[in-house]
């Protein structure tokens, strides 16, 4: 877990004509009146600290009275694009708060706090640099994964819904120590699905600080859920282990967790479990799992030696010549895809351990 696993900093691909005609077909297109780079015009900047006083490596930006009109404006319609209609009666009761730049990643994003003057709840949403890597992950996510995400992409510009939740190194250090053994159980639990989920889909880098854990209340215990938020590395990487967040130290605590508290048996078992899952939900969106695979196959997303290298790997894991045969990233996760299905059905979901 101490040797570096990810590579130097990941490149940006630009949005193919192919996967443009996708996003139109499922409405993740759609004219929006700002952009990634108008929000880059600040003049000013503070850093901003959490709770603690830890510096959050988020910046919050301002702009001269004289774009900072027109900004909020743009950024309200934006939020009404994302989470209604587009209808602009509401926009008198909007305000926003606040916009703040992140310094650290690959994405670079801006996030933005819209706040309802009548009731003072509020949410936030990201303003991003449109990346065909992220957008697949974006994609895939909303198939693969138990939620549905909210997005929407126009030119070089992608708008994000927040995913709420407790960043998994935040919850590691100061809420694990307080759940109850069943709780810590349920939470090893939920990393081996997620584990799994990350390496049937190809998502990279899952270190702590990139997924959230959400605990709900259920009648009778506090049931916990593992989100991924960042998409970044999005089938691009060669490694196999940087799909297996397992392999990241910033999860050794989550690790150490689960040889505590669970046994070899049942981690099969959640295994078995989310590939079946997984394959259930490749079946029910069949249509759209094509689409997006014949995207990825006409698109270049990785470089020759990375596609090369992941092929090999997963073929010493499975055994199937299909992805020695791929030739890009799109092939290798087409191949995932068949052969995740493949052993559903002949119901032999644990031949990859």
């Amino acid at each position: 877990m101490n040797k570096k696993l990810m590579s130097k900093k990941k490149p940006s691909y630009k949005i193919s004509k192919s996967l443009d005609d996708y996003l139109i077909s499922y409405s993740r297109k759609i004219i929006i009146p700002i952009f990634y780079e108008d929000l880059k015009r600040f003049s000013g900047s503070v850093s901003v600290f959490n709770n603690k006083e830890r510096d959050t490596l988020w910046v919050r930006v301002f702009y001269s009275d004289s774009e900072r009109k027109e900004i909020d404006e743009n950024l309200k319609k934006v939020y009404n694009l994302l989470h209604s209609d587009g209808n602009e009666l509401n926009i008198k009761f909007l305000n926003v708060d606040a916009i703040d730049y992140c310094t650290f990643g690959n994405s670079k994003p801006f996030r933005v706090k819209i706040r309802n003057i009548l009731n003072d709840n509020f949410t936030y949403f990201y303003v991003k640099k449109a990346d065909a890597s992220r957008i697949y992950g974006l994609e895939l996510e909303h198939i693969l994964s138990p939620y549905n995400l909210n997005f929407l992409v126009f030119e070089d510009t992608l708008i994000e819904e927040h995913i709420t939740g407790i960043p998994g190194d935040e919850f590691f250090d100061e809420f694990l120590p307080k759940c109850n053994n069943m709780e810590k159980a349920q939470i090893a639990k939920e990393f081996v699905k997620f584990n799994e989920r990350c390496m049937i889909r190809l998502l990279g880098d899952m270190r702590s600080y990139n997924y959230v854990i959400i605990p709900t209340h259920d009648f009778d215990q506090v049931v916990y859920k593992i989100r991924a938020i960042d998409f970044d590395q999005q089938s691009y990487e060669g490694n196999l282990q940087i799909y297996r967040p397992q392999f990241f130290k910033e999860n050794i605590k989550i690790m150490d967790l689960i040889k505590d508290k669970l046994q070899k048996n049942s981690v099969d078992q959640y295994k078995i479990e989310e590939r079946s899952i997984m394959a259930k939900r490749i079946l029910s969106s069949l249509q759209r799992s094509k689409k997006i695979l014949k995207c990825m196959i006409s698109d270049s997303i990785s470089k020759k030696e990375n596609i090369k290298l992941l092929s090999q790997q997963i073929y010493s894991l499975t055994r199937d010549n299909n992805f020695m045969k791929a030739t890009n990233m799109g092939e290798i996760m087409k191949a995932s895809f068949n052969y995740i299905l493949k052993n559903y059905e002949n119901h032999e979901m644990l031949s990859v351990d």
